[in-house]
């Protein structure tokens, strides 16, 4: 009887103010308890890519774009995320917007991402709301945040969207159904 090796994920991150940090880390454990062999790395400290059948990349967004370090990431590693199976996700403000006018602007992806996008052409990319905090923000940011729908500060991350979307990354993978979910959230 021949097994099929367990697929070998790479979970890579790109964080702030650490939202991103603690989607990849559940990302990264939830395929890890369904079998995979999963590592998690800062992108700064990513490893060489050989060997691994799948590479699921995150970056805080700011100024409209990702995070520098990820950037200059993925533009180094163009050609060898080429040949892997690449997931793409980002965490910002946007997917927390409220109102009209709010969903309408957290649906739009930004032209600097939509090129990283194109270039990099991943299975699939999700935007995630991430944690924003009043403390340290401008009186102009916060007047733009309240008029584009955002109803409050704090922690804004939907773990049920990132939950979904883990669950379509170890569709792909043909992992095994998780038992129970491994890692609570609010």
């Amino acid at each position: 009887m021949t097994t099929t090796p367990a697929p070998r994920v790479a979970v890579l991150f790109a964080t702030a103010q650490g939202s991103t940090r603690d989607i990849a880390e559940y990302i990264c454990n939830e395929l890890a308890a369904r079998g995979a062999r999963a590592e998690l790395h800062d992108i700064e400290h990513a490893p060489d890519l050989t060997g691994f059948d799948t590479v699921v990349i995150g970056s805080a967004i700011h100024e409209m774009d990702l995070l520098p370090q990820a950037s200059a990431y993925i533009r180094a590693n163009l050609p060898a995320l080429g040949g892997i199976d690449v997931w793409l996700f980002t965490v910002g403000l946007g997917p927390a917007l409220r109102g009209p006018v709010g969903r309408w602007a957290g649906r739009q992806i930004p032209r600097k991402i939509g090129a990283v996008i194109g270039a990099l052409d991943p299975r699939d990319y999700a935007a995630f709301a991430g944690k924003y905090e009043r403390e340290g923000v401008s009186w102009r940011a916060r007047t733009m945040f309240r008029l584009l729908g955002g109803t409050r500060y704090g922690d804004l991350r939907d773990w049920q969207a990132v939950r979904q979307w883990t669950n379509r990354i170890a569709h792909a993978l043909e992992l095994p159904h998780a038992q129970a979910i491994t890692t609570d959230h609010p």
